[in-house]
């Protein structure tokens, strides 16, 4: 069992003849993800990433012919949000979006519209989804990835490159690895993982990586301790940042006594989750709690 992506995935890939689109999706291909569209106005009826994805000029025309059922989209910030719009109204039930600096006004209409839809908005601002074995979506390298039962969500990219690194590193694999984003406002949150996570028979632990600014983080804590039975590992960014400096992404922001990493740890150990003072005491976390 996989959660959001998997080997049956049929993926189409908006701004694939871009530079960072081809690149990726080359990546994707050689990792096994079944891409089957690519979409760009103007180019469609030519062939991308030496050949081997089809190209078309719009979602709608790509779902069509292909019965493509998830999207990521390397598009521009500027047409991003349009991008995921043509997502949603071509039926498509999955949108990853990778792009950053999409401005918090326009993802906050994208956001109630995608909801209205039923449509499942993995980002922007993310690194996408791993199940390993199956289906890499998005920019996460798959060489880092080990199989094994431990899910991950991760609000940082590069965090999520240097936990699953060296719980490879240790001998601890993973099922799905999750990069939800750092923006304000994102389409998929914690909980939504965790209650994913905590479904999936093969997710035997989980590992959450947070950072300062909101309550996110905070929310999942509380979901923890009334609903995860599994056990539960995390590390906050963060812990140095100066009150009212924005660090990193858009939405680590310290307002007042909020937000900040010590509260984030204080709330998540009051739930029972094993807090790591850095990256790479994870595994050990693991291990102490079981996980082989």
């Amino acid at each position: 069992m996989s959660i959001l992506v998997g080997a049956q995935t049929r993926l189409l890939v908006q701004g694939i003849t871009g530079r960072e689109g081809e690149f990726h999706s080359r990546a994707m291909l050689e990792y096994g993800t079944q891409i089957v569209a690519g979409v760009t106005p103007g180019k469609g009826g030519q062939a991308a990433v030496d050949g081997r994805v089809p190209v078309f000029d719009t979602v709608a025309d790509a779902v069509a012919q292909t019965g493509a059922d998830a999207a990521c989209i390397f598009v521009p910030a500027a047409f991003a949000p349009d991008a995921m719009l043509e997502a949603a109204d071509a039926g498509i039930p999955l949108v990853i979006c990778i792009t950053e600096g999409i401005p918090a006004l326009d993802m906050l209409r994208v956001h109630h519209v995608l909801r209205a839809q039923g449509v499942r908005l993995i980002g922007p601002n993310c690194p996408g989804v791993t199940t390993v074995g199956g289906a890499k979506v998005g920019i996460i390298p798959g060489d880092i990835h080990r199989a094994g039962p431990v899910g991950l969500v991760s609000r940082s990219g590069t965090l999520t490159y240097e936990v699953v690194q060296a719980m490879t590193d240790a001998g601890v694999g993973q099922t799905t690895c999750v990069g939800i984003g750092g923006d304000p406002i994102v389409g998929t949150t914690f909980i939504d993982v965790l209650q994913m996570l905590n479904a999936d028979p093969k997710t035997e632990a989980i590992v959450l990586i947070g950072e300062i600014g909101g309550d996110e983080e905070e929310r999942a804590a509380d979901y923890c301790a009334r609903e995860v039975r599994k056990p539960v590992a995390a590390f906050i960014a963060g812990r140095t940042a100066p009150p009212g400096r924005r660090m990193g992404h858009a939405g680590a922001i310290i307002s007042g006594g909020a937000g900040t990493a010590e509260s984030k740890r204080q709330a998540l150990q009051a739930a029972g989750v094993r807090v790591a003072d850095s990256p790479s005491q994870i595994p050990a976390l693991l291990r102490d709690a079981g996980v082989r």
